[in-house]
């Protein structure tokens, strides 16, 4: 969508204070845990941008909360297993040879995470754990969730998911359905799953390596069906922060709803 299309789209300009206030409303408060997907121009036109997003989310929680979000360069891996777009097969090789070695530090988000994940990377103070299916977090309990993320399975068990799970978060759905926490679901979840291998280039020992990793062939073409499910329950507060259609809820009501969502269709 264009800023034009986001202008026509907008009554008034939204600001930090009226960010605050729709997040207020939709259930965020100060001391929380409180992990975040978004779509900017979802929001309309803010005055600030990405930035005036991550200003009134970090407002809202205050020097006790903590602010995360996926913050994943899924363009750091292997060429053959990229859909969108997929690139021609006689790039695969010079790709893998010369695609530069993740760096938490200075490699970017996929422009698909979205801007406001991307200026939340770049927040002073802000931390992001080391892999290229990262997450990055801000306060309190940053440190702790981006910590020791595991090689094999990034998603699953001792991941930043499950520890905000453990520290009880929240989730707010700014705009869109992305719902990585279901990916904590597939993990755990009962059903016959199919184990890939992944791989991205990595530093070890001062040297570039290619380091393979297993993880789950995921079902992501289902997370908006069990969100839209998920929505009818009690356990889902939806309302708008700007101009968009919101989703607010606890971590782990989603996963349980998750877990129990795919071994009841997928098993």
């Amino acid at each position: 969508m264009s800023e034009r299309d986001v202008i026509e789209r907008t009554d008034l300009p939204i600001t930090v204070e009226s960010l605050i206030k729709d997040l207020r409303r939709i259930g965020v408060w100060e001391g929380t845990v409180l992990f975040v997907q978004s779509s900017l121009s979802s929001i309309g036109w803010v005055c600030g941008g990405a930035v005036a997003v991550v200003q009134a989310l970090a407002r809202c929680l205050g020097d006790d909360g903590t602010l995360v979000m996926p913050c994943m360069s899924s363009d750091c891996s292997d060429p053959s297993k990229w859909e969108h777009p997929p690139v021609p097969k006689e790039w695969w090789g010079i790709i893998k040879e010369n695609l530069p070695a993740f760096d938490k530090d200075i490699y970017p988000n996929r422009y698909t995470m979205g801007v406001v994940a991307e200026c939340f990377r770049c927040w002073p103070g802000t931390l992001r754990s080391d892999h290229p299916i990262s997450f990055a977090a801000l306060g309190k309990h940053a440190g702790h969730i981006i910590s020791e993320q595991p090689w094999n399975f990034p998603l699953g068990k001792g991941s930043p998911l499950e520890k905000c799970c453990e520290l009880n978060a929240d989730v707010l759905l700014i705009g869109t359905k992305r719902n990585t926490s279901l990916h904590l679901s597939e993990h755990i979840a009962r059903f016959d799953k199919v184990i890939v291998t992944e791989g991205a280039p990595i530093i070890e020992k001062g040297k570039r390596v290619w380091k393979e990793y297993e993880n789950y062939d995921d079902h992501t073409d289902h997370f908006p069906k069990i969100l839209d499910e998920f929505s009818h329950s009690s356990q889902c507060k939806t309302g708008r922060i700007g101009n968009a259609d919101s989703y607010f809820f606890r971590q782990r009501d989603m996963v349980r709803f998750g877990i129990d969502w795919f071994e009841r269709k997928l098993d």
